[in-house]
């Protein structure tokens, strides 16, 4: 078996994020075999190799400037097949970039192993946040500073740092916000952690507290935290609302930052006096039971080896260099 190789470029050699664990957990799972024939690349191009069939894996916004390429036909006739990561994602990509709805394009959701299910304490209720800070963290704080004051059996655990994407500099702006998570005596501050550890949190929480202000396409946050059995607590913004199912708690999102806090606070007090209502217990089991099937990486792995398959049998005999060849359309 031979090792294919995965993409890296200069922003992402050194990152842990969601778009590095789906690369890794793809290449633990399939065929090197087969993956060697493919260059499966992550968002950010590079150089391209002429020899492989080239898959562009898009976890980004068609805002970002290093998708801007792809609006343009002689760009997009590069890759054998553009994958996104959610319908929505693909949608924005149609109508901001102009990319056609047709085969060339396909969405394979992001995934994740099932977190098994733990009991949780009915004594102090855990609140988590599991995201870099710039998504909501700002809002969260406060919020949580003030919902202290209400409930004393609350407490918050936070996992943010841009260390996961080994860009410690960008940590310097959020260090003030940190500190007070520190300074708090129900705040645990955990920076950033591998993700096991994050599970294993996860398992113990009742609720993700997720004010996002940040425009994202298949959130891997909160598809963890609704496999955990998490009440969901977020805005109906950006891919959210095709990763949540319309199944979490999820409320209307707003610009304004004061009437966002005020919205989420109002909810953040209905989950914490409903989160452990054995009515409510018994749908976030449903919740999870939904996350584990759509998002399970058996699933999603099987989805990617018979795309590489079809991929790999259709061009096989074809010279990858000549683009009119791309995508003609073959018939037995």
């Amino acid at each position: 078996m031979t090792m294919a190789e995965i993409e890296r470029n200069e922003l992402n050699k050194n990152s842990k994020g969601g778009t590095e664990l789906m690369l890794e957990g793809l290449y633990s799972r399939l065929d090197h075999d087969l993956l060697d024939k493919f260059q499966i690349i992550p968002s950010r191009v590079r150089d391209l190799k002429q020899d492989k069939i080239r898959i562009y894996w898009l976890h980004d916004l068609p805002n970002d400037p290093e998708t801007q390429h792809i609006k343009e036909a002689s760009s997009r006739n590069r890759f054998h097949k553009i994958v996104y990561c959610c319908n929505w994602q693909m949608q924005q990509y149609q109508t901001l970039l102009g990319v056609p709805h047709d085969i060339q394009s396909c969405v394979i959701d992001n995934a994740i192993d099932p977190i098994p299910y733990m009991e949780k304490s009915k004594d102090v209720i855990r609140l988590v946040y599991t995201s870099t800070p710039q998504r909501g963290l700002e809002i969260l704080v406060p919020v949580f500073q003030e919902l202290c004051k209400k409930y004393d059996n609350i407490e918050l655990d936070v996992f943010s740092s841009f260390k996961i994407y080994g860009w410690e500099e960008a940590d310097r702006r959020f260090e003030p916000l940190y500190e007070v998570c520190r300074q708090h005596p129900k705040i645990n501050y955990h920076g950033f952690q591998p993700n096991e550890v994050v599970r294993e949190h996860l398992q113990k929480a009742h609720i993700f507290a997720y004010p996002s202000i940040w425009l994202e396409c298949n959130s891997l946050s909160l598809i963890g935290a609704m496999s955990a059995g998490l009440m969901c607590v977020h805005p109906n913004y950006g891919g959210m609302t095709d990763t949540a199912g319309q199944l979490t708690q999820m409320y209307h999102w707003d610009k304004d930052v004061n009437v966002h806090a005020n919205i989420f606070y109002n909810m953040m007090c209905n989950a914490i006096e409903t989160v452990n209502d054995d009515n409510m217990q018994g749908y976030l089991r449903y919740v999870k039971s939904y996350a584990d099937n759509r998002y399970n990486w058996d699933k999603i792995a099987s989805q990617w080896n018979s795309l590489l398959v079809g991929l790999h049998d259709r061009y096989k005999d074809t010279d990858l260099s000549i683009q009119k060849n791309y995508f003609s359309f073959k018939t037995s």
